[in-house]
């Protein structure tokens, strides 16, 4: 399941995404924002979203906010979360690959719609690439996690 969340500045780029996503079979739940409110703030959606990754393993959550680092602070209070903002998709690709991110937060002031839905398409078609050094920083990440 892949969770999409956003504030009045991704709006049009969630909705965007979701039509998107939908078409090539994706189920999706939109956790909104439903309408282009400019006095929303993006910690609700952010918080939506991340509990509703951390039920499944297999869930994926894609946040938007103007620089993608508010949504991504938010979600990052939730154990289990690992988001991370991406603007490109090697970046995206890497997220994925070295630290298993299960939320992508996109910075949609700074980035094209085209551009979201590559950034998106490499963030879901990538996979953790399980190296040992990678699943150590995992494990440091999660005492981390466990000590509050």
């Amino acid at each position: 399941m892949i969770y999409l969340g956003t504030d009045h500045r991704g709006y049009k780029m969630k909705e965007e995404l979701r039509e998107y996503l939908t078409s090539r079979g994706y189920q999706v739940v939109d956790l909104g924002a439903k309408s282009e409110e400019p006095g929303d703030d993006y910690p609700a959606y952010a918080e939506k979203v991340a509990r509703a990754v951390v039920t499944d393993p297999n869930n994926r959550g894609i946040l938007l906010c103007g620089s993608g680092a508010g949504v991504c602070i938010a979600a990052n209070k939730i154990n289990g979360v690992r988001a991370a903002v991406a603007w490109n998709e090697g970046v995206s690709r890497a997220i994925r690959n070295d630290d298993n991110a299960n939320v992508l937060c996109l910075p949609a002031d700074q980035i094209t719609a085209v551009d979201a839905k590559k950034i998106v398409q490499v963030f879901l078609d990538a996979s953790f690439g399980g190296e040992e050094r990678y699943k150590r920083r995992l494990r440091q990440i999660q005492e981390i996690e466990t000590k509050h």
